[in-house]
């Protein structure tokens, strides 16, 4: 397409924007789920993902034409939505890690107590 003379006088320069790669996506989903942790801390919760979990994330919300910008929508229906219904549904509980997986091209989701989590320590009573 063609512009005016009058509308490109008015440029002061080109950015040239190259599509992301995989490294990009990869970040961008870190900030994602680091932005849902920050959310979920008031309820002791905590969000991890494997990396076949976030690589999924990533592959579902880009779009070639649009870039990593559905990668928010894709966050919220595939992770936050999920999560939201097991803490009203009582499977996730507070102070559990939510583990994220992937598989058959679905997201797996689950709870670690925090009682799995720490060691298991003889008590001596007196």
């Amino acid at each position: 397409a063609q512009f005016r003379p009058e509308f490109l006088n008015r440029l002061d320069e080109f950015i040239i924007f190259h599509a992301l790669g995989p490294e990009e996506l990869r970040e961008i989903v870190d900030i994602q789920v680091d932005q849902l942790n920050e959310r979920v801390q008031e309820k002791k919760l905590k969000v991890e993902l494997t990396p076949a979990a976030r690589a999924w994330i990533g592959k579902v919300g880009y779009d070639p034409v649009y870039g990593a910008r559905p990668l928010k929508r894709a966050v919220q229906k595939e992770l936050e939505t999920p999560i939201a219904k097991g803490i009203l549904s009582g499977n996730f509980k507070n102070g559990d890690t939510i583990n994220v997986d992937v598989t058959e091209d679905k997201l797996r989701f689950s709870p670690v107590r925090e009682f799995q989590r720490t060691p298991n320590r003889d008590r001596i009573y007196s």
